[in-house]
């Protein structure tokens, strides 16, 4: 395995276990703020959350790719100076678009209050607003660090994120809840901005302390330096598909935000029956379908920089050894994660909500958690796919697949939540759809532009038998041990070791792969 590789792995490494802490904090974080709000304030919680992210994405997503690629060839092609003005362009670039959107919301807080239909969710929006520009602005230190192929950084201001939700957000929550539920969701809301502006202080100090190294590297490249007008034009070039394909499945559940309880009304629910099942599916099930999902954008993250590097040195072996890598973790990842949490999907919500949810909250939860995690392993490949297509600058390609997948899933979440009787379980059906419909063409195409040929065995058969071996022993364990949380984490550890020796056993997983995982992450240059 090159050293280029060893340090993608490397990289994948570090952001996927630092993510998998994060989702945990996360699920962690949901059960305390479950209590003191209800499933009632989860569905106000909820009905805020969309917009922000749709526009914090909007403002955020494709930016922080194009700086990491282009940061990543300037340095392929030793010119740090090309890649020091890339940053200043970027930051400069996503702070006004930030600050433009974060007015936006503040000022309209009323008006998105009307869309959702939800007056109590006004100081909701209020509140979160400031966060929009601060995540902006700390998205253009990540997008440098991760150009440099340096994922550490990243990986602690999101550790920093998480913990702050517990320390700071819950007891803003708690003083809410006081004065009622809605108040309850806002607080929780404006501990978010608080722990964003942390981040972003941990980014910036990050940044001052490396800067002299950087500013050290050699200017070897004889290129002339573009202008600044010539960079931005060519990160907008680059980031404007990405950001689109990025606000796609934030746009749909912005739209699911105000569709889902309308239609779960159609089919015969009331509001007061339908807002909780709403704040279960996302404030409770999603957040543990990102739990293994952030392996995924850990993938995702490293591959960019990476393939992108080798493209910029012609390197055409390694750009196809990389999305091979890149490819085959995904299924290893994806594959075990879906059948795992669908078969212990019962097990997993009483483990965490046991003591917040009644009997038939756990019961609709788990079902819509056993059919949701089966998108798991779909949404891996879509992130590996989409990045490998990034990297070789065929950006146009995921937005145009990840469109046709959305569009589907509206469509479904429209017809099938509307019918009595399926409502809220039409959510996770319209889910499997959008990204099937999205993995198909993108495998196509990065077969097509990365020149490598399909490993069906390195990617499907080996981790396939290694999930059925484990998929057997949770399914056999499941039946005969009562449901607790002993048990759960020994189902789980079981599951785990069975699947590891399994994929040893068939090569789907190499001794070389576990040498390469005990490496760190980062960009070395030679002085």
């Amino acid at each position: 395995m090159s050293k280029t590789t060893k340090s993608m792995v490397g990289g994948m490494t570090v952001l996927g276990i630092t993510g998998i802490i994060c989702k945990l904090l996360g699920v962690l974080f949901s059960i305390p703020l479950t209590m003191l709000i209800g499933a009632d304030g989860q569905g106000i919680y909820q009905s805020v959350y969309p917009t922000y992210n749709l526009l914090l994405t909007v403002s955020s997503a494709g930016l922080p790719v194009a700086v990491s690629r282009m940061i990543s060839h300037a340095l392929a092609k030793d010119d740090p100076r090309h890649a020091k003005r890339i940053f200043r362009v970027a930051l400069y670039l996503l702070a006004a678009i930030g600050c433009v959107l974060s007015i936006f919301m503040f000022a309209s807080s009323g008006l998105l209050a009307h869309r959702v239909k939800q007056p109590e969710t006004r100081i909701g929006f209020m509140v979160i607003a400031p966060c929009v520009a601060l995540v902006c602005i700390l998205s253009a230190f990540r997008g440098f660090m991760q150009g440099q192929q340096n994922m550490v950084p990243t990986a602690m201001s999101q550790l920093i994120e998480q913990v702050g939700k517990v320390f700071i957000a819950l007891p803003l929550a708690k003083l809410g809840a006081d004065r009622g539920v809605e108040y309850g969701a806002a607080g929780a809301l404006l501990g978010i901005t608080i722990v964003e502006f942390v981040a972003l202080l941990f980014m910036v100090f990050t940044y001052l302390r490396r800067r002299r190294a950087f500013d050290e590297l050699p200017q070897l490249s004889t290129s002339p330096e573009p202008t600044s007008k010539a960079v931005a034009r060519n990160l907008l070039r680059i980031s404007i598909p990405i950001t689109i394909s990025a606000c796609i499945v934030p746009l749909a559940s912005f739209v699911d935000s105000a569709m889902l309880v309308d239609r779960m009304m159609a089919s015969g629910l009331t509001l007061a029956e339908a807002r909780p099942l709403y704040g279960l599916f996302t404030g409770l099930v999603i957040r543990l379908i990102n739990i293994p999902t952030a392996l995924a954008l850990s993938i995702s993250m490293s591959l960019v920089p990476a393939i992108s590097a080798a493209a910029a040195l012609e390197n055409h072996a390694g750009v196809r050894q990389q999305s091979d890598l890149g490819l085959r973790f995904a299924f290893l990842i994806g594959f075990p994660c879906s059948v795992g949490m669908s078969l212990l999907s019962r097990q997993l919500i009483s483990f965490f909500y046991a003591e917040t949810l009644s009997a038939a909250e756990i019961q609709v939860t788990s079902e819509l958690l056993a059919v949701s995690s089966l998108t798991v392993v779909l949404f891996t490949v879509v992130q590996a796919t989409t990045a490998i297509l990034q990297g070789l600058q065929k950006q146009h390609i995921p937005m145009y697949t990840l469109i046709a997948g959305v569009a589907c899933k509206i469509a479904l979440n429209y017809i099938l939540v509307g019918i009595p009787g399926v409502h809220i379980h039409g959510g996770p059906i319209a889910s499997l759809v959008c990204y099937t419909v999205s993995m198909v063409p993108n495998l196509y195409y990065v077969l097509k532009y990365s020149g490598m040929k399909p490993n069906w065995s390195g990617w499907l058969i080996r981790p396939g038998i290694a999930t059925l071996c484990m998929g057997a022993a949770v399914y056999l364990l499941r039946a005969v041990l009562p449901v607790s949380r002993l048990c759960t984490l020994a189902e789980v550890a079981v599951g785990v070791a069975v699947y590891l020796g399994a994929a040893l056993a068939c090569k789907a997983i190499t001794r070389e792969d576990f040498a390469s995982l005990r490496r760190r992450g980062g960009h070395k240059r030679k002085a």
